[in-house]
């Protein structure tokens, strides 16, 4: 922040200029176009497979909000391993500002660019709340938030304004957390920590009524060590009351930029463990294309070419019988799906007409089975998504960048089961 910058403006010829890039099923992309623009800049809308020759006199991006591939593995995941980012990876080091809200957000957590540089450190995960020592699930929230910055205002490159912002969230996967106590001691040290949710008057707090997402400390927003790189949560590009946001962008993007020196910080050691088979065990299989299934594949093939994958939503019963689990429309649909019991070495098809596990001739399970449970549990039986995985050794069962795809290890877990 000290060195000295490599570009700077004459305000009376040239704006700043961002682009807003798009991802397969982003859907902020208009409110924020008009945002940068409000506040005195110039923007481009880039599409992730355009020519990247377009960006060649870009100062900084802008990843808006919406389902990057609908949200398919986990928000953001797909997006953040698209080769895209490797590129905005280079920008970032060369000083250039990259702004992440909401879905942009979680894409940045998940490409590692945030809050470290490098590796995956956080998660923005399913919002669950704590209260009186039991954890609830929310689910989707769309309602209004105070919010207001926690570091310095020259710190990062939106938090150059003061007091407090009422801002409108629309999320499902938006509480900061990480299973790293280290990282939050890094976050305070470097006064990473840029926004956090707070009462109309300012006041910080953790309880749901003012942080509803669960997030550790009422994180709303952090950014990387050289505050170039932002990730906030909430949406000031939806309201004309986050236009001291942008405005702050536009500011610091005046101050020019200078190469930034990389973050050194060690990447968490990540054991995947066995688990045995254990009780009455669903496997429930989608019968049409199960497009999920097929965006997950692709992603590890980044990792692993000739990966085959298929995709089960997996129950583990112990308060609840099949008929019971498998009798609830809204999570079996005979129509589009199949089930299977497992029960010890037994394994029965489901049958909706019979009303009992009948027979099967053929194997089910072929291939290396790996469960991924999202935490906290917030039920009383185990559930979670089973990937069964072809053509992978055990040696490839140790590349984190693989293992990465299926879990984030700061929001679920994820065992292989026999």
């Amino acid at each position: 922040m000290g060195a000295t910058a490599v570009v700077c403006y004459d305000l009376a010829m040239q704006k700043p200029l961002v682009a807003v890039v798009s991802f397969p099923g982003n859907n902020c992309e208009v409110e924020s176009l008009r945002a940068i623009k409000d506040s005195g800049m110039d923007a481009i809308f880039f599409r992730w497979n355009d020519d990247r020759t377009k960006l060649k006199n870009v100062d900084g991006y802008f990843i808006p909000g919406g389902f990057s591939y609908e949200d398919r593995g986990r928000s953001g995941m797909v997006a953040a391993r698209d080769p895209l980012m490797q590129f905005l990876h280079e920008e970032a080091a060369a000083g250039k500002t990259i702004i992440g809200n909401c879905n942009g957000a979680q894409i940045l957590i998940e490409s590692g660019l945030i809050p470290l540089d490098t590796g995956l450190a956080m998660s923005l995960a399913r919002n669950a709340v704590k209260q009186n020592g039991d954890f609830s699930a929310p689910g989707f929230l769309s309602e209004w938030v105070w919010i207001k910055p926690s570091c310095t205002a020259d710190r990062c490159a939106t938090s150059n304004w003061e007091g407090t912002m009422h801002l409108p969230i629309a999320h499902g996967e938006g509480r900061f957390i990480t299973t790293d106590p280290e990282v939050i001691s890094e976050l305070k040290k470097n006064n990473q920590i840029a926004f956090q949710y707070c009462s109309e008057d300012g006041v910080v707090s953790e309880d749901p009524a003012v942080a509803p997402n669960g997030s550790i400390l009422a994180i709303a927003g952090i950014c990387n060590p050289a505050g170039n790189v932002v990730a906030l949560m909430p949406h000031p590009e939806r309201t004309p009351l986050g236009k001291p946001y942008f405005d702050s962008l536009k500011k610091w993007i005046e101050k020019g930029r200078s190469p930034v020196t990389k973050h050194a910080w060690r990447k968490s050691s990540w054991k995947l463990p066995d688990r045995a088979p254990s009780g009455t065990e669903i496997f429930i299989d989608t019968i049409i294309v199960n497009n999920e299934e097929r965006t997950v594949e692709q992603a590890a093939r980044r990792v692993l070419p000739n990966l085959k994958l298929k995709q089960w939503k997996y129950f583990s019963l112990t308060s609840k019988k099949p008929e019971e689990l498998l009798g609830d429309l809204a999570v079996f649909n005979p129509n589009k799906e199949r089930a299977f019991i497992r029960q010890g070495s037994s394994v029965t098809r489901w049958s909706a007409d019979e009303q009992k596990g009948v027979p099967v001739t053929t194997p089910v399970f072929a291939g290396t089975l790996l469960l991924r449970k999202d935490l906290p549990e917030t039920s009383p039986d185990e559930s979670g998504i089973c990937y069964m995985v072809q053509n992978i050794s055990d040696t490839d069962l140790q590349k984190r960048a693989l293992l990465e795809i299926f879990a984030n290890p700061h929001a679920s877990t994820l065992e292989r089961i026999f």
